[in-house]
């Protein structure tokens, strides 16, 4: 990744750049580890920008809910993933998790088999190792569990 080049063009969008930014910042558990350019697009102008100029060298993934976060998988070691509603409705994120190789867990608060028939369908579960449902927000701690094993398992 050309970071100079990623830094000057950051200087001519509206959209948050931050450089080696350690990416614990942003989750309840304080987990993940530095990641060199971090993008908060502020519309989907500068988003479409971004990729048009960098994205095609780069091997990178949008999640989150409301704000993305673009970076190289080189920089983590799995995902663990709370898809909200687009469990449901979202191919662009389904195939976005099926671009790394990557261990990934689905993680939702509420049972979503207990829920009304629409929500009863994971689109997103095709691409991840496993899903854990129903045990509120306990449900992050076995997934983080579930991910150890997941990565440092040698069987």
């Amino acid at each position: 990744m050309d970071i100079i080049k990623i830094q000057n063009f950051s200087k001519t969008l509206k959209s948050e750049f931050k450089f080696n930014y350690n990416i614990k910042k942003l989750n309840w558990f304080n987990i993940g580890g530095n990641t060199e350019v971090f993008f908060k697009p502020d519309n989907l102008k500068d988003l479409v920008l971004f990729l048009k100029n960098f994205g095609k060298n780069e091997r990178i993934f949008v999640l989150g809910a409301g704000s993305n976060i673009l970076f190289n998988d080189k920089n983590f070691e799995g995902i663990i993933i709370n898809p909200a509603a687009y469990t449901h409705t979202s191919i662009a994120l389904l195939d976005a998790l099926r671009a790394t190789s990557k261990p990934k867990i689905e993680v939702h608060i509420s049972n979503i088999y207990a829920r009304e028939d629409y929500r009863r369908k994971s689109l997103t579960s095709e691409a991840v190792n496993g899903i854990i449902c129903g045990f509120g927000e306990n449900g992050y701690i076995l997934a983080i569990e579930a991910m150890k094993k997941l990565i440092y398992s040698k069987d």
